[in-house]
């Protein structure tokens, strides 16, 4: 006679790794970088509300004039509110970042499904996003933005192809694994398109590294439009964009510090924003760090 079975205790296996654990692996940096966004977020979002002038007013009996109460961050060399000039540009700088990055997403995404799925795609896509990887990413950008010549509009387009080759590889990196699981194989025994099974099957599971490539190349995003603003390829006067204050400021750095250091201070605060949350986020997502 056999001994009976021991029951079968039915429930959440052990070391699961749910969403409540892996909001437990955002440490404090990783809440920093998120709180550091969601000021930037708002103070974009109600910038209008929050300025105390018009951000193209000038008062020339007041340039160059330090921190007051009329002016808490005192005025530039044609005498705006040097405050205002500051929240108007978060909406010029974050927006360059968001649409550069937008770019290199849908741009990197299509060419590294396709060349993860389709294997007489890969080689020459790949060949081609070794050629942009042979350059810094800013050396790109500078070539293009010389190319199609001086703009916000030019530098976020140059910035967003600089961003291409890197989200490409990534993708193509995990559509190559995703290819050979058996929910793939058994789409296309089904009868599946390929577009079907790239859209339905492929895509959702490389979400993953692409959410945390976005965050983390926002940063990048971000500072190499300042970059292209402050080398007088990216937005021109009198948009107020960080780096283009950046540029106008530099020529008053010994009499009037506060032109310089206050749009540094944003680009920084925004830049390591994001670089905290996209650790923190690939910390979270990333299965191989979880934890029993």
């Amino acid at each position: 006679m056999t001994a009976a079975a021991e029951p079968i205790e039915i429930g959440r296996p052990r070391g699961r790794w749910t969403p409540r654990t892996r909001l437990r692996r955002v440490g404090p940096t990783g809440w920093l970088g998120a709180s550091l966004i969601a000021v930037v977020v708002l103070v974009m979002a109600c910038a209008p509300v929050l300025a105390p002038h018009d951000p193209g007013a000038m008062h020339t009996e007041d340039r160059l004039s330090p921190s007051s109460h009329t002016y808490p961050l005192g005025t530039d060399e044609f005498g705006r509110d040097l405050l205002t000039r500051l929240l108007y540009g978060s909406r010029y700088s974050m927006g360059a970042g968001i649409t550069a990055v937008a770019i290199s997403l849908s741009a990197g995404t299509a060419i590294g499904l396709l060349s993860g799925y389709y294997r007489r795609v890969d080689n020459v896509a790949m060949r081609l996003m070794d050629l942009l990887l042979a350059f810094p990413g800013l050396l790109l950008a500078l070539v293009i933005v010389s190319v199609l010549g001086p703009g916000l509009t030019h530098a976020m387009l140059a910035v967003g192809i600089a961003g291409v080759p890197v989200f490409a590889r990534v993708v193509r990196s995990s559509a190559l694994s995703v290819r050979e699981q058996e929910y793939v194989e058994a789409a296309v025994a089904l009868g599946s398109t390929d577009a079907r099974v790239l859209l339905r099957h492929v895509l959702p599971n490389c979400l993953a590294p692409i959410v945390v490539l976005a965050t983390l190349n926002l940063g990048t995003a971000i500072l190499s439009a300042a970059a292209l603003s402050f080398l007088g390829l990216g937005a021109q006067p009198p948009a107020p964009e960080w780096g283009a204050m950046l540029n106008s400021g530099r020529n008053f750095i010994t009499d009037a510090w506060w032109l310089t250091v206050y749009p540094g201070v944003a680009i920084m605060v925004a830049v390591l924003g994001f670089n905290l949350a996209g650790d923190a986020l690939r910390d979270a997502i990333d299965p191989r760090l979880a934890r029993s």
